[in-house]
């Protein structure tokens, strides 16, 4: 398949913005979906690159252009294919770049999905291997039929690379996604650690080849043999290109699944639902009908898209839950582009968030230009309790925001036992004005000794309002501490002699 197909293709109905016959004759390897300003180490010659273009900000938008592109010419990718529905349109930068550095841009309307032009490329892929010549291929005719009755009876991974590598003494082989899961492995394979399966999928020891699937930067599958020089290249491709058809099959048979698990959490973020209703819903998830349960929620430190949102985050928080070998779960957005997870557990409340926090950095590791947060709510054991404990997780998430901007962090709500912790949750502009309301003239930091006057009240209020630690900490004389206190009294109008008030301006300073 080539690049100018596409555009024959009408129900994707994509627009070529830019790129001559040269460019639009090039042959189409594979599809790769991301949204990482430099996505280089996901990409391979010849793929077409499919992106929202969430990477690209107004304020820097020529630097991040240039990595991106640059990155898509370096990896000899045939094509860009940008996502008009984030920015409306595909910024004149992005084209300019594309321009300078041949590669073919092709615009796709807010209204087709990734994962419709990803089935297009891989059914004409499909429908080309089954036509080429015998001798065309590295692995026997015997091996190859097995495999496809494999695939029609619905084989997992494992017995595929079983079929597949008998025939070259079935060495050790893996199918490991970005964050090091392990989807399968031969035999002979030990098991792998999710951070030894990364630090190998990262390494320059053995063959790893891209499983080509509609994936995100969470979950793209790779097939990895340790040693390298053991099997074939061609037949490694071409058993790649077997688990690829896999993943595809067994992505349209989770449909359903993913669709009820959608239909649950609409219900639970919409709140009007009856008990009856979303027992309904949790019986509609199969294993996830008893509970307790827990509820994750998922954000990046920015704004998503609903669309976006389902693309980056659904798969993301799908991932992390997959790693953990029990979890029955369900995954969902919401209206406010959240990633939502319906947990069942069989613990401790905290065993899920620790659990959580413990694979965090792989999963932050794979898109680390957008730390990931997450929330975790108490454990429920009613239906009806979902609602708050949705609500319960929304603000550990926006605490865990507040705490790690620039990281990624795992924040459960039991957690929020601190009064700084509890405030981070209040959104920013209730905390603004809380914090100008109690403060009052003191908040505006003018003139300059009132930049004093919050200095020795946050200090006194430090030292449990002791005097003479604060003179000494702030090396002052006692009266001049005494003098500035009254100050504060006097123009915020509290009395710090009452604890509750001594609480209100506590409040106030850790909400500025």
């Amino acid at each position: 398949m080539h690049v100018g197909d596409l555009l024959q293709i009408e129900e994707l109905d994509l627009t070529l913005i830019w790129g001559g016959e040269n460019l639009l004759s090039q042959a189409i390897s594979g599809v790769t979906a991301t949204d990482l300003e430099d996505p280089t180490r996901f990409l391979q010659v010849g793929e077409i690159v499919l992106s929202g273009l969430v990477w690209w900000h107004e304020a820097d938008r020529r630097a991040r252009t240039e990595r991106f592109v640059s990155a898509l010419a370096e990896s000899g990718a045939t094509a860009l294919l940008a996502g008009e529905e984030t920015h409306g349109s595909v910024p004149a930068d992005i084209v300019d770049s594309c321009r300078e550095h041949g590669i073919a841009l092709l615009a796709v309307p807010a209204h087709t999905s990734f994962r419709a032009i990803t089935e297009a490329v891989y059914r004409r892929q499909w429908g080309d291997l089954d036509r080429r010549p015998a001798d065309h291929f590295a692995l026997p005719e015997n091996v190859r039929g097995e495999l496809g009755r494999l695939l029609d009876h619905g084989a997992d991974a494992g017995e595929l690379l079983k079929c597949a590598l008998a025939p070259f003494g079935t060495p050790s082989c893996y199918v490991l996604t970005s964050s090091g899961r392990t989807v399968a492995r031969t035999p002979s394979a030990l098991e792998l650690p999710a951070e030894r399966a990364v630090e190998q999928l990262r390494g320059l020891s053995g063959e790893t080849l891209r499983v080509q699937a509609e994936t995100s930067p969470y979950d793209a599958w790779y097939l990895h043999v340790p040693q390298a020089g053991g099997t074939p290249p061609r037949a490694l491709h071409e058993i790649a290109e077997v688990v690829g058809q896999h993943r595809h099959h067994y992505d349209r048979a989770d449909a359903a699944r993913r669709r009820a698990g959608q239909e649950l959490i609409a219900l639970i973020d919409r709140g009007a639902a009856d008990a009856g209703a979303l027992t309904n819903a949790l019986e509609s998830c199969g294993p996830l009908a008893k509970g307790p349960w827990q509820v994750v929620v998922t954000a990046t430190g920015g704004q998503l898209t609903d669309s976006v949102a389902r693309e980056v985050l659904t798969p993301a928080l799908t991932e992390a839950l997959s790693h953990l070998s029990s979890a029955v779960f369900a995954v969902g957005t919401t209206l406010e582009a959240e990633s939502v997870a319906i947990v069942r557990s069989d613990g401790d409340g905290d065993d899920g968030a620790s659990s959580l926090r413990a694979l965090w950095p792989l999963l932050n590791g794979c898109r680390p230009e957008a730390p990931l947060h997450a929330g975790v709510s108490a454990l429920t054991a009613e239906p009806a309790g979902l609602r708050a404990a949705l609500a319960q997780a929304r603000y550990a998430l926006a605490a865990a925001r507040h705490d790690s901007p620039t990281t990624g962090r795992v924040t459960s709500v039991e957690e929020l036992s601190s009064l700084d912790s509890l405030l981070a949750g209040v959104p920013a502009d209730v905390r603004s004005i809380f914090s100008a309301t109690t403060l009052g003239p003191l908040a505006r930091g003018e003139p300059a000794s009132h930049h004093r006057l919050l200095e020795t009240l946050e200090v006194f209020l430090a030292h449990n309002c002791s005097w003479a630690r604060t003179a000494e900490a702030m090396h002052l004389h006692v009266n001049t501490v005494h003098y500035r206190i009254e100050r504060v009294q006097d123009l915020t109008g509290r009395d710090l002699s009452r604890l509750d008030h001594k609480l209100d301006l506590r409040a106030a300073l850790l909400c500025r």
